[in-house]
């Protein structure tokens, strides 16, 4: 009987493992200009008929790829996807970390020698070529300097991504550089880092540049609200009662979101 037990045991252990391995990303490097640069790829845990989405998660100043792999989830949550979390450098802060001890993200286009935008253009190229992704579904979300970051990509990057779901952070400088996409928005009222006053001026500029109209409820989610578009690049705003923490409920969310939205085929030339 022992050895029964002991073989189901080994059973046991032998499958955790094999499940453990299929979740572990694949650590992946890249040099831009002269500086070597990594991220964490998960391929898709599940298959498909079709070409897989690619989804970017970009960690908040002084966080790393592994915590916000942990935080976001977005590789458990949309398992047909390529996720990449990528790895920022010692960065200076705008609101904390004046002398660059951690690492972040380039906040405008043209800091630091567009160290970052030309990292994540090198990260795209890869994926393209080792996942033959879905390039009308390609998505970027990021907490605080990531979620700048993620809109950082939107002004610089626009013809990339169908949607864009920043969390904790502001359009800043780069605002006036956007062009309309659906996009949601993830705020804490208590937030005292990004100030939530900033962030209500970030959503009103977003529903003006996406002539929304009136919100109504999205889904069964008491924190979100629906502005839908005239020009179909409609704003959803996840506003919870936290502060500058990322809120648990926001992942599926997200990912939900991130699954109503591809990129428009282009215009067909008369």
């Amino acid at each position: 009987m022992k050895s029964v037990f002991a073989g189901l045991l080994a059973v046991s252990v032998l499958v955790s493992n094999v499940f453990a391995a299929e979740a572990a990303p694949k650590r992946m490097e890249w040099v831009v200009d002269g500086v070597k640069r990594e991220a964490d790829v998960f391929a898709p845990s599940k298959s498909s008929s079709d070409p897989p989405p690619l989804v970017f998660g970009f960690h908040g100043h002084g966080g790393n790829m592994k915590n916000a792999a942990r935080s976001f989830r977005l590789h458990e949550l949309w398992p047909e996807a390529v996720v990449v979390y990528m790895q920022g450098l010692n960065t200076p802060g705008r609101l904390t970390d004046p002398e660059g001890k951690k690492p972040g993200w380039q906040s405008a286009v043209g800091e630091q020698g567009d160290r970052d935008l030309k990292f994540f253009d090198a990260v795209f190229a890869s994926m393209k070529e080792q996942h033959k992704i879905d390039e009308r579904r390609v998505y970027s979300t990021g907490h605080s300097n990531g979620g700048g970051f993620t809109y950082l990509l939107w002004a610089a990057r626009d013809d990339v991504f169908a949607a864009m779901a920043p969390s904790a952070a502001a359009a800043g400088r780069v605002g006036k550089d956007l062009k309309p996409k659906p996009v949601m928005h993830v705020a804490g009222e208590n937030d005292q880092l990004v100030k939530y006053s900033w962030q209500q001026l970030a959503m009103t500029q977003l529903r003006k540049l996406n002539d929304c109209g009136e919100g109504a409820p999205w889904g069964t989610n008491k924190n979100c609200t629906l502005y839908s578009s005239k020009s179909g690049n409609p704003v959803v705003t996840l506003i919870h009662p936290g502060t500058h923490k990322y809120p648990d409920e926001a992942p599926a969310l997200i990912v939900k979101f991130f699954q109503e939205h591809r990129r428009p085929l282009p215009a067909a030339s008369n």
